[in-house]
């Protein structure tokens, strides 16, 4: 496909090296599509094991890598999803989500999940970012 490429970030668990088929991101014209992210360190270890605040800042400053690859930052998402195991975690995970994004809001969406791909995930969080033109 024409203008279609894999975002690859430093200091970031990379899913093929750890199994997964799965990139980080993906680049389709003026679109990134940014993969679940985890709060997991570039060796793919839990970071704030029970701790949603902590978890929260970690899985979006690995978000924050992706974009940043792709020159861009957390203004330049449009929508995000937000996938919580506990939903009363809910009112940590938005102030820490406020504290990162200022005064940006996307589109939003944030849902409870029975269960993510490592047990000691308490969130995992996609996005849709609008890069412009190259």
């Amino acid at each position: 496909m024409q203008n279609v490429e894999e975002i690859i970030a430093r200091d970031i668990a990379y899913p093929p090296d750890f199994g997964s088929p799965t990139s980080l991101a993906m680049r389709a014209g003026d679109t990134l599509y940014i993969s679940g992210m985890i709060a997991w360190d570039a060796e793919r270890r839990i970071v704030g094991r029970a701790d949603p605040r902590e978890q929260t800042r970690q899985a979006l400053e690995n978000m924050r890598k992706i974009l940043r690859a792709a020159g861009a930052d957390f203004d330049r998402i449009m929508k995000i999803t937000f996938y919580l195991t506990d939903i009363r975690d809910k009112a940590a995970v938005w102030d820490e989500r406020k504290a990162l994004f200022g005064n940006s809001r996307p589109a939003s969406t944030l849902v409870e999940v029975s269960h993510l791909v490592d047990p000691l995930a308490l969130l995992e969080i996609d996005a849709v970012a609008y890069l412009g033109p190259r």
